[in-house]
């Protein structure tokens, strides 16, 4: 009896916590859904031109790392913010400097650690999400390790099932699954999940 009462009780603090977890990135979304959107958009247009990602190596966001993708090689550069060198190596890769500074100030004012782009297939037709990091740390979120909310931005409204899940297909019931984590619905082109890796 005391057994099942403890099985119980876990199966109730599991449920809590991820209610906790849900409701702490729905409440961060919604107070800073302009922002991520902003940024959102501004990354995707900017990442048609050249492809590129934008990390904060630190957890003071004084430091800054720029992967750009070329036809034959990934760059990886590290820069303390307002260093002359960035606007030089934007330059460099044919990035819009203005835009890409302005992008990194934004994601540094609502604590986006990193952002970056993924191409994927549905229905053999190529699609694209944009992968904002936020660590969960922010959230005071109490017994959960994991140390990540990974938010992602689709072009086109996705398919969920009764619980929110995100699915691979309309048809095909089965969850689509992003670096083995299950994503869940904030709204029909944005959903979450937590995560141990930042990508």
């Amino acid at each position: 009896m005391r057994n099942k009462i403890k099985i119980v009780l876990l199966i109730n603090a599991v449920l809590l916590l991820a209610s906790c977890a849900s409701t702490n990135i729905k409440k961060y979304y919604a107070d800073n859904k302009l922002a991520l959107d902003n940024i959102s958009q501004t990354y995707r247009e900017q990442n048609a031109k050249g492809s590129f990602s934008i990390l904060f190596t630190d957890k003071s966001f004084k430091h800054v790392s720029i992967e750009i993708a070329t036809d034959t090689i990934k760059y990886i550069y590290e820069f303390e913010l307002n260093e002359k060198r960035l606007g030089d190596t934007l330059i460099k890769y044919h990035l819009p400097v203005n835009e890409t500074e302005g992008l990194i100030t934004a994601m540094k004012a609502i604590k986006c650690s990193w952002i970056s782009n993924l191409d994927y297939y549905e229905d053999e037709k190529k699609g694209s999400l944009v992968f904002m990091s936020i660590r969960s740390k922010s959230f005071n979120i109490p017994l959960v390790d994991k140390k990540y909310y990974i938010l992602t931005y689709y072009a086109q409204p996705q398919y969920y099932d009764s619980e929110g899940r995100l699915l691979d297909r309309k048809k095909r019931r089965r969850l689509r699954r992003i670096n083995k984590d299950i994503f869940y619905r904030i709204n029909d082109k944005v959903c979450y999940t937590v995560s141990n890796l930042f990508r």
